[in-house]
């Protein structure tokens, strides 16, 4: 191509902003860019971007990037994890499985019964629960827009729309892409349904996030009220309540200490120590502990603090490595 005389302008289809140098950009108008090259640019730039990481939001987006150990594919696999915490912890911490499916048109003759939770193996942020505590006006959505939190009622819970949903869920590519939550790409699409998990009240428990860097739990985040008025709290393992914020309310009163709370980090650390960083969001009800999920990726990377400072403080006790293997 012959070089351009200095001064000439350039358009660059990708963007759409024009450059006014005599040096033409990498996408020009002669030199179309195909996804594939810019997903790799991209993820080059972001490679680059994060070779330094301090805060904790950093350190995810780093290992999002670079961590490719197949430990974190079962983590992510809601079907698969199951085998690897009955084998860490036994089988009591887990919640009863009703089946796990290949295909959505299994869901078409499931029996709801007073409630039950319907979830993908193969992404996060997708689930329908299915309780009598549900809000009576509440609908599934089209099952096109189902990748969200669903909260119906037994008598709204129509298999032929779960069914639907379902199919959605496993028509969707979880995890592509140059920034993305790489496990998730590694697992075969199938439907999971649990039991419902439930207070003696028939109210949805609290949820108990444990942040463990290195083997050791640092910080535990408390969410309740997922499907009402949600509060969230961040704790330290001693429980001393933190001044940080992550976008939503804290709940009023504080919380008491759990008194299995010492149990709960103790699983937490048992889960999490063959590995530099994992969540472990655990559930406590009368009696009984109930692993949720194990989470490398918390909130893919975007986890907001409030103030900043606790970005930093997070980010302290994880020490990345500089390849892992």
């Amino acid at each position: 191509m012959q070089r351009p005389a200095s001064g000439q302008n350039f358009s660059c289809r990708a963007s759409g902003r024009r450059y006014d140098r005599g040096v033409p950009p990498i996408f020009t108008p002669e030199k179309p860019i195909r996804r594939r090259e810019r997903s790799r640019l991209v993820r080059a730039w972001r490679l680059f971007r994060t070779r330094r990481p301090v805060t904790f939001t950093e350190k995810v987006q780093y290992k999002m990037l670079r961590d490719r150990r197949p430990l974190l594919v079962t983590f992510a696999d809601k079907a698969a994890v199951r085998e690897y915490i009955a084998d860490r912890v036994g089988e009591a911490y887990l919640p009863d499985a009703i089946g796990v499916f290949d295909e959505a048109d299994a869901l078409r003759g499931l029996s709801v019964g007073e409630g039950l939770v319907i979830k993908p193996t193969h992404g996060s942020g997708a689930v329908v629960v299915v309780s009598p505590e549900a809000a009576p006006e509440a609908r599934l959505v089209r099952p096109d827009w189902g990748w969200i939190y669903q909260h119906v009622l037994p008598s709204a819970a129509d298999p032929d729309l779960l069914a639907r949903t379902a199919g959605s869920w496993l028509r969707k590519l979880y995890g592509r892409g140059p920034n993305s939550e790489w496990a998730y790409s590694r697992i075969q699409p199938r439907i999971i349904v649990e039991e419902l998990l439930s207070s003696p009240e028939g109210a949805i428990p609290d949820d108990l996030k444990f942040f463990v860097f290195h083997g050791r739990c640092e910080y535990v985040q408390v969410d309740s009220g997922r499907f009402g008025e949600r509060t969230q709290d961040f704790y330290s393992r001693d429980w001393e309540h933190l001044e940080l914020s992550g976008g939503l309310p804290w709940a009023t009163p504080g919380r008491p200490r759990p008194e299995t709370l010492d149990e709960m980090i103790a699983l937490a650390e048992r889960l999490a120590e063959e590995t530099d960083f994992l969540r472990v969001d655990l559930y406590l009800l009368p009696g009984r502990i109930v692993v949720g999920e194990l989470t490398s990726y918390p909130a893919g990377g975007h986890s907001p603090f409030e103030p900043p400072s606790f970005n930093e403080r997070f980010g302290s006790h994880w020490t990345v490595p500089n390849r892992y293997r």
